[in-house]
């Protein structure tokens, strides 16, 4: 039987008022979900409906830091989270923020890799292997010197990935990692997490659970097993990439974008009459090929 890493129950949750006179507002609101070991879930929703704020509660940090109001009940690997500040999850729970920069604070990469596990006791030789592997996951190796402030976006989002991978947590979380970087930079980190998704934390007993909250459907439908989509505090859908992408217009309700290829599935299937399914140039080349040389032969 698998066991559920993460599970979610009628969870509440508000930020504390701009000012006294404003009311709460309940940014989740019933949300339910259970997510089991290994999975990897891509998280999606329109801006504003709480995707990062759902990052930081499966951390620890809401509301132990932010301040705010959480309802219902919230377990990650075995923790109550309601009752367990971030410091009582960092070894069970890692994360990555959009806004990287602020995570970065040494004089060199490596030494930034292993300053979380110095801070949690791992013996100095074990520390050194882990750097060493953890910055060959992400393709880093080679800047181990460097300082992190003259790396460039993606290499500093790789960094950051590195760090927590160090710590080998059983669930990681993954707060738009995509998001503003140039072709470039998207390309190294989207090389850095197939890497992760090949290669995986090195001797963790257990596969470790990724939770990646990403705008980009065409990433979320390369790596997650499992898609859900927020809409007004709650799980609109929930399902693998191949189902959930067919459902257009509940995304478009939503906020969310589809992969291109299966919007063009969509809109062939609609002139066609044909129900066509695909995700990728590849899988599109694959099904409209026998098509194409159908009607050449028709004609």
């Amino acid at each position: 039987m698998t066991d559920i890493v993460i599970r979610l129950q009628g969870l509440r949750f508000a930020y504390p008022p701009l000012s006294p006179d404003t009311p709460a507002t309940w940014l989740l609101d019933g949300l339910d979900l259970t997510v089991e070991a290994g999975t990897f879930l891509g998280v999606m929703g329109a801006s504003g409906v709480g995707k990062t704020t759902l990052c930081r509660i499966l951390a620890g940090l809401a509301p132990h830091l932010t301040g705010g109001w959480l309802e219902g009940e919230v377990w990650v690997a075995g923790r109550d989270v309601r009752h367990s500040p971030p410091p009582a999850l960092a070894d069970v729970v890692g994360i990555t923020f959009q806004e990287v920069e602020n995570q970065l604070f040494t004089m060199s990469v490596e030494e930034e890799v292993a300053w979380g596990l110095e801070a949690q006791g791992v013996p100095p030789a074990e520390i050194g292997r882990r750097v060493e592997e953890a910055l060959a996951t992400v393709g880093l190796l080679a800047h181990r010197h460097r300082p992190p402030s003259t790396l460039s976006g993606g290499e500093q989002r790789r960094l950051a990935l590195a760090v927590v991978l160090a710590m080998r947590p059983a669930i990681l979380v993954l707060d738009e990692p995509i998001s503003g970087l140039d072709p470039l930079g998207r390309r190294e980190v989207i090389q850095a997490l197939k890497a992760l998704r090949e290669r995986g934390p090195h001797d963790r007993a257990a596969p470790t659970t990724i939770v990646m909250v990403e705008s980009d459907p065409d990433v979320i439908a390369a790596f997650a097993d499992r898609v859900v989509v927020l809409h007004q505090g709650r799980i609109a859908l929930d399902g693998p990439p191949r189902w959930l992408f067919r459902q257009t217009e509940a995304l478009r309700e939503a906020g969310v974008a589809s992969p291109q290829m299966a919007h063009l599935a969509d809109r062939l299937s609609r002139a066609l009459e044909v129900p066509l399914d695909f995700l990728t140039p590849r899988e599109a080349h694959a099904v409209l090929s026998p098509l194409l040389q159908g009607a050449a032969g028709d004609g």
